[in-house]
């Protein structure tokens, strides 16, 4: 089942004529959700292919470059006939806010738009085989984080073993897959523990947006497959981060290591470091055992499962 993130902006607070403000575009199995929407948000979608059909909107924080984009997103959902509705999920304390900007051009969407506040610890989105957590993060303003994370998934059916029991071949393999004891013909009940392993886990993506580093990142997500991190800056200006309420790559890493994700990727990258992002990567790089990431806008990461290397990793 395909998870696919494309970021659609990696700047920091001002763009640059390379990156623009922060969005993220997450697709999996028919589901678009997009987390934060920079100015320019519309023109990235298209730009980068990914439609407008997105169902939820998770704002971290109201800062302009984070969420400028939302008016002129739901012009052009508008202006395309959107009747779906859009729920946009905010920190508490920010509806109001946020109701503004989506009014802000005077019309309301002629399509339903739901708002709704989240803060620590909160589910903001459940879907059949995943939700969507919020988690707290130290900006200087109000903030979360959120989290993708899936359901655990069935254990392996082991076939070979299912015949050696005499299980036939056909609706019965599926009841036990499924969790249900079956009855052979001579009266052998086989229990799905005897021919299904142990549970897998799912995957799961934690997107910080802009924060200080914090413990929250870390314990949202069992070893996630993605951290996705401010790393506004580099060493260089590892002062002016702690007084902006921002990250250094560095500390970006070091997050990711205790968390103990496969990727990591930075983003929200200042300005200041237009065209050049050696320091970033060299000093992550230095603390990071897994794969590091620095996007460009357009990037494009496929999630696989933990465990699709095994050639039976299919569900049966």
């Amino acid at each position: 089942m395909p998870l696919r993130v494309t970021f659609l902006g990696t700047a920091g607070a001002i763009p640059t004529t390379e990156r623009n403000p922060s969005a993220i575009f997450v697709a999996r199995a028919g589901d678009e959700l997009l987390f934060d929407a920079g100015e320019g948000t519309q023109r990235q979608m298209m730009r980068y292919g990914t439609g407008f059909s997105v169902s939820h909107l998770f704002v971290t924080h109201l800062h302009g470059d984070h969420v400028l984009g939302i008016p002129g997103l739901l012009q052009t959902m508008d202006f395309n006939d959107r009747e779906a509705p859009l729920a946009i999920h905010t920190p508490a304390g920010t509806r109001r806010q946020l109701k503004g900007l989506v009014n802000a051009l005077g019309n309301r969407p002629s399509f339903p738009v739901r708002i709704s506040e989240v803060g620590d610890g909160d589910v903001a989105y459940r879907a059949d085989e995943y939700e969507v957590r919020a988690f707290a993060t130290d900006h200087d303003t109000r903030s979360v984080g959120y989290a993708l994370v899936e359901d655990e998934r069935k254990g392996r059916f082991d076939r070979e073993r299912a015949e050696e029991l005499g299980v036939p071949v056909g609706p019965k393999f599926s009841k036990l897959h499924a969790g249900e004891p079956v009855e052979l013909e001579d009266g052998t009940v086989v229990e799905p523990d005897q021919v299904v392993g142990d549970p897998r886990p799912g995957r799961s993506i934690v997107y910080t947006g802009d924060t200080r580093p914090t413990a929250a990142a870390i314990e949202v997500a069992n070893e996630p497959d993605l951290l996705i991190h401010d790393a506004t800056f580099a060493d260089d200006r590892a002062d002016r981060a702690a007084k902006t309420a921002h990250s250094t790559a560095r500390q970006a890493a070091e997050i990711a290591n205790r968390a103990a994700a496969d990727r990591l990727a930075l983003v929200h990258i200042s300005s200041r470091y237009a065209g050049h992002t050696d320091d970033h990567e060299s000093q992550a790089q230095a603390v990071f055992d897994g794969e590091l990431v620095i996007p460009e806008d357009g990037t494009d990461l496929e999630i696989p499962y933990p465990d699709a290397d095994d050639d039976t990793n299919a569900d049966d």
